[in-house]
């Protein structure tokens, strides 16, 4: 992880990855894009949830089992490359920058929308062009200070929903009604406006372009494995908490919502949470949560930066990306990644103050289609990762994925059936026209400047350690150890 000199710090501990976890999973996606695929799905959307999150958590299997053995910076990036060549390392690092800088877009949109429930007569791109510069002077501090961060903003963002679920569940149980409530709170809303399909079949998979979007960024946990002190022992905690993070802070949580007022009456023209707890006429409800909202778009926006830069540092170790890119300050953050995804984001204070209310439909579909390329290539990358381990009698992973090789197999299918119905609805086909001229420009850049040992695949040290090896393996750990492992490759 050198670079002139210089190396990033692994000043990331189990606490700080921990939370970024859970952060990972609350954000932008849930607290203000689940309004978009209520309205398209009802309350059939808490499918969606579900699917998806068990697709999510085999792509994050999938990616823990190779970060384990290879805790780089770089992560799923410098995986392509080691396991599917250059070419697909290439892309699936530029990428995942490509989908971090629309989702953080996204984010900062959200955030000036937030901020229009408390000062309606404010432009929306002067609070974009605020946070802009606000976290990325944040993000040129160490990455200490960045988890630090994290922690907090996650801590908030966790307590609160927490809290939220409680307070429903207990207006629900106890039948209590609200003046302020235009119906009473049960879970017979989720079946009493048009059941639990109001509309069919196509709704619910017109939603999965936004319930995909909420998961987008989730893979960031791979990439602290280059910057964490043990990540043998914090990336596998973090990654097997995803269905439980899945199961409350999405099914759960929605599930909540759409009891306590009719999903019909969700407008997305703020948070839901805010809309709903505003609309039950509990007293400053709707300013607490929107105060916590807000942190969860900055929480958001702070990883998005932080993983872009880190997949950046990764493409310029390996000739894919310029050598600025490759230079850290004196705290040990590759500060020109910063610089140039503050330059990216202030994309999103010129598409906020021309076409505020279109936007972030058409950002979240964008970076769907990057989101699922990154994890379909996470899939390859791990498939090829296991095949050579058969095919060299290498030991077994101290992380392995479930469900092999079947579960990686689904899960891959599913995703390519993400991006076919990104082209099938007109609104998210705009995805697709976008997602695929970003990929004939990489390709196309790769013939044309990337040389040298750009050209050449990965070389990744095998961090996997004997003590992790499965019992009934031990009778190989001889010939296969990590060593052995690392001269193979």
């Amino acid at each position: 992880m050198q670079t002139a000199g210089f190396s990033l710090t692994r000043g990331l501990n189990a606490r700080h990855i921990r939370f970024m976890a859970l952060g990972s999973a609350i954000g932008t996606g849930l607290f203000y894009g689940s309004a978009t695929a209520i309205q398209k799905a009802g309350p059939a959307v808490l499918l969606a949830y579900i699917v998806a999150g068990a697709a999510v958590f085999m792509v994050m299997r999938a990616l823990g089992e190779m970060a384990v053995r290879h805790p780089v910076s770089g992560s799923f990036g410098q995986y392509a490359s080691r396991y599917l060549g250059p070419l697909a390392g290439f892309i699936t690092g530029w990428t995942y920058v490509f989908e971090m800088a629309i989702v953080a877009i996204a984010d900062v949109t959200a955030f000036s929308i937030y901020m229009g429930f408390w000062f309606h007569d404010v432009p929306r791109w002067i609070w974009v062009l605020a946070i802009i510069f606000f976290l990325a002077a944040l993000n040129l501090l160490s990455v200490k200070v960045f988890g630090e961060l994290e922690f907090w903003f996650s801590l908030i963002k966790v307590a609160a929903i927490i809290a939220m679920i409680a307070g429903g569940v207990i207006i629900i149980v106890f039948g209590f009604h609200m003046e302020a409530s235009q119906s009473a709170p049960g879970l017979g809303n989720l079946v009493s406006n048009g059941g639990f399909l109001p509309n069919g079949w196509g709704g619910l998979l017109a939603a999965f372009a936004v319930v995909m979007f909420a998961f987008g960024g989730i893979e960031t946990i791979g990439v602290t494995a280059g910057e964490a002190a043990n990540p043998a022992k914090s990336i596998p905690q973090a990654i097997n908490t995803v269905p439980v993070r899945v199961l409350l802070f999405y099914v759960l949580t929605i599930g909540v919502l759409m009891s306590l007022v009719p999903w019909n009456l969700i407008t997305g023209e703020t948070s839901p949470f805010v809309q709903i707890f505003s609309s039950l006429g509990i007293p400053a409800a709707g300013h607490i949560l929107n105060a916590v909202v807000i942190t969860a778009a900055l929480s958001a926006v702070n990883s998005d930066i932080f993983g872009a830069g880190r997949i950046l540092f990764g493409l310029s170790q390996q000739g894919h990306a310029p050598a600025a890119f490759g230079k850290i300050s004196r705290t040990g953050v590759p500060w020109m990644t910063v610089v140039m995804m503050t330059g990216v984001l202030l994309v999103g204070v010129v598409l906020n103050a021309v076409m505020p209310e279109e936007v972030f439909l058409i950002i979240a579909s964008i970076a769907t289609f990057a989101t699922v390329w990154v994890w379909v290539m996470i899939l390859a990358s791990h498939i090829a990762m296991k095949r050579e381990m058969a095919r060299d009698s290498l030991a077994p992973s101290a992380f392995p994925i479930p469900l092999w090789p079947l579960g990686s197999a689904l899960t891959v299918v599913f995703m390519a059936g993400i991006v076919v119905l990104l082209g099938v609805f007109p609104d998210t086909r705009v995805a697709l026209w976008v997602g695929g001229a970003w990929l004939v420009l990489l390709v196309m850049a790769f013939r044309l400047w990337v040389r040298g040992d750009g050209r050449r695949r990965a070389v990744l040290s095998d961090e996997s350690t004997p003590a992790a090896v499965a019992p009934d393996a031990t009778d190989r750990l001889t010939e296969s150890s990590p060593e052995a492992a690392s001269q193979r490759q």
